[in-house]
């Protein structure tokens, strides 16, 4: 099946490691050193706990998910066998570029070489690179084990082999990817998530309803059908032309703030940043924060059980 290296064993990498050592591969986990190694095979394990207390796998199965995943803090030693290596290290291009220019010169040209970025250039990032056809973006969502959704986006310069070849892995580690076919910033995904929430925003400053009742009309309405149909195929059931006379006469009143509103620029320089510092829209105290961490994990995992067919 080839190996797979995944250069970063933070909140995406070692979920990331996870799910592809779950679908069958040897995985080669790089991090700095030992220590985040550690807390990312901590946080892997604690993630295959609760996969058995669901029952997706058994204990033999956490076993041998166990032996397919090494770790290293050589960079070398993590992708000298790899057939792909997928990065997931911080959101900052420079990072990016400097790595995937040294992991140019360190892989043979048959090696895919993808970026788990949000939102960053592919083109950019490769912009450094003496074989730009092999660069490619891989976005999954987080938490990558439990989410489907990968965004496969090539670069100006990335060869079909490389698309063809990420888009037939990311099918067999049981991933749903779709094919970006521009770079554009925040790709699909999180063009839709943030026109959303530029709208979410919106409501709240208007005063038009609190945030938990702005919660709640996703929660309890769109996001309870959108799970199995989006937003053509709900507009097709609902009719073109009610959705196109809707959106005649509603789209001129949405949100078309350019930046973030006043709330949340406040909070953040206040450093209520949410989960990670206790408070942010909501108050997270750890009881808090287990709750619902829990709630929305049990709700993937239903999701993910119907779509891997298991009782």
């Amino acid at each position: 099946m080839g190996e797979i290296a995944v250069i970063g064993c933070g909140t995406m990498g070692h979920s990331i490691a996870l799910n592809a050592a779950w679908a069958g591969y040897d995985v080669k986990l790089y991090g700095l050193n030992e220590d985040v190694l550690n807390q990312g095979w901590n946080d892997m394990m604690d993630k295959a706990d609760v996969l058995i207390k669901h029952h997706m796998i058994n204990s033999h199965e956490l076993e041998k998910i166990k032996s397919r995943v090494i770790t290293t803090v050589s960079i070398e030693h993590a992708v000298e066998q790899a057939t792909f290596v997928i990065e997931a290290i911080p959101e900052d291009i420079n990072l990016k570029k400097n790595l995937f220019k040294e992991l140019d010169q360190l892989c043979n040209t048959s090696v895919v070489l993808a970026s788990n970025t949000s939102g960053l250039s592919p083109t950019e990032i490769a912009s450094d690179m003496s074989h730009p056809e092999r660069a490619i973006v891989t976005h999954f969502w987080n938490p990558a084990h439990l989410i489907p959704l990968v965004e496969v986006v090539p670069g100006e310069q990335t060869s079909g082999h490389t698309i063809d070849h990420s888009m037939k892995l990311m099918s067999q580690m049981s991933k749903k990817p779709i094919r970006v076919n521009k770079d554009v910033p925040g790709f699909v995904g999180n063009r839709l998530q943030y026109a959303l929430f530029r709208e979410a925003q919106h409501l709240l400053e208007e005063g038009i309803a609190s945030k938990e009742d702005v919660d709640a009309a996703i929660t309890y309405s769109i996001g309870r059908r959108l799970p199995k149909t989006g937003p053509f195929m709900t507009a097709d059931m609902g009719g073109l032309d009610v959705f196109t006379a809707i959106s005649n006469y509603l789209f001129d009143d949405l949100s078309k703030a350019s930046s973030s509103l006043t709330t949340i620029s406040r909070l953040v320089e206040e450093g209520k940043l949410g989960v990670k510092s206790g408070e942010g829209f909501y108050q997270w105290d750890p009881s808090f924060s287990e709750k619902i961490n829990g709630e929305r994990e049990r709700e993937l995992i239903h999701f993910l059980k119907q779509d891997l067919d298991i009782e």
